[in-house]
């Protein structure tokens, strides 16, 4: 968990949000992660020899964008 200091709490509240910000904030609302994540993750590779797969949320959402 990233601590925040005052002045961050408060250039936090203070700025503007930009469309991404709002675009992924959108897409947390309408998409139920968790379930999707239960459903694909038998089928998902595996850490085994060799290369690390990324985490299958991560993978996730940028088949989304």
């Amino acid at each position: 968990m990233k601590t925040l200091s005052f002045a961050s709490l408060v250039y936090e509240q203070k700025k503007k949000k930009t469309r991404r910000e709002q675009f992924l904030e959108e897409m947390d609302e309408v998409i139920p992660w968790e379930a999707m994540v239960k459903i694909i993750s038998p089928h998902y590779p595996k850490a085994g020899n060799g290369r690390q797969p990324m985490r299958l949320e991560m993978m996730l959402r940028i088949y989304f964008l």
